[in-house]
């Protein structure tokens, strides 16, 4: 017979230690299978743990929860003024202020947490992983925005929480309160939805984390500045018209635009006047048109990648 491998008379097989087959166990899996919808709810809950640093070591929750604490510790002061100072009859800002007030805090969150939901598949290549499972290219955009959108809302709609109890505590004017949260609410989910998908898109294009934080605070923070620059540069020109039509080259100033055509806000715009109903309308339009759009990308982007 070789010296090698080969078979001896006796029909047994011979060789090298390299060359033995070893029985690891393989087993056949007679079980449920749960599905598309059950990786997706899967993905779902890991990519919103994840944004918050769950499940992920102690240095990845430092900044997602030490961001969440500055929010409602920011609440936590306003309803202690309002409670503390006699003669108060409602808080000291509006609902539909707050995540405006503090849209960096807001932007420095998406900046830190959009590249690590997406740029890390991408850099490490395990997004084919996640498409051995049953499921496809929709479902992992669907998840992942969703997840992205829900950790947003969580970090803007606790603190609006936080802003009711404390009035309901302080006895304001219920149905006030109650309106001013709703207003609230339904604005800080339209930021959610905007901010989650531009984040997404721009972490996306690039597999470096460092390249994605960079590029997500360009586009939702220093595009607030330059916006807010000219449209004070309008203002003091007595271009009243242009300071409207400006504000939809920011994404906060967008969400601005809409809260304050159609949820009674007040508007942070140069002289406090935000745009009508007739352009909120087309505010409105584009920060749809924005949401699609960035999902229509992000689907193209995981098709380019192939998947």
């Amino acid at each position: 017979m070789s010296t090698e491998t080969g078979t001896t008379e006796t029909g047994t097989v011979a060789g090298s230690d390299s060359s033995r087959i070893h029985n690891i166990g393989y087993r056949s899996y007679d079980g449920a299978r749960l599905g598309r919808a059950y990786a997706r709810r899967s993905l779902y809950s890991q990519s919103l743990r994840g944004s918050f640093g769950l499940g992920r070591s102690a240095k990845s929750k430092v900044l997602p929860m030490l961001l969440c604490g500055v929010m409602c510790l920011v609440a936590l002061i306003l309803v202690a003024v309002a409670i503390a100072t006699p003669g108060m009859t409602k808080l000291p800002i509006k609902y539909t202020d707050f995540a405006i007030y503090l849209q960096a805090v807001i932007g420095l969150f998406i900046a830190s947490q959009a590249p690590q939901s997406v740029s890390r598949d991408l850099r490490f290549r395990s997004v084919p992983l996640y498409f051995s499972r049953p499921i496809e290219r929709v479902d992992y955009v669907l998840a992942k925005f969703a997840a992205m959108a829900s950790a947003l809302l969580i970090l803007t709609g606790l603190p609006l929480v936080i802003l009711y109890a404390g009035s309901l505590l302080a006895k304001f004017d219920f149905a006030d309160q109650t309106t001013g949260f709703g207003q609230g609410m339904v604005s800080v989910a339209l930021l959610s939805v905007l901010f989650a998908g531009l984040g997404l898109v721009v972490a996306a294009l690039t597999p470096r984390r460092g390249f994605g934080v960079a590029a997500v605070i360009a586009v939702l923070t220093i595009t607030y500045g330059a916006v807010s620059t000219v449209q004070a540069i309008a203002w003091q020109t007595d271009s009243a018209d242009a300071v409207t039509w400006l504000g939809l080259f920011s994404p906060i100033t967008l969400i601005d635009g809409v809260q304050t055509a159609f949820l009674g806000a007040s508007s942070a715009f140069p002289g406090g006047e935000g745009p009508g109903a007739a352009a909120g309308v087309v505010y409105l339009i584009v920060v749809l048109a924005l949401v699609a759009g960035s999902y229509a990308v992000l689907m193209r982007r995981y098709r380019r990648v192939g998947l």
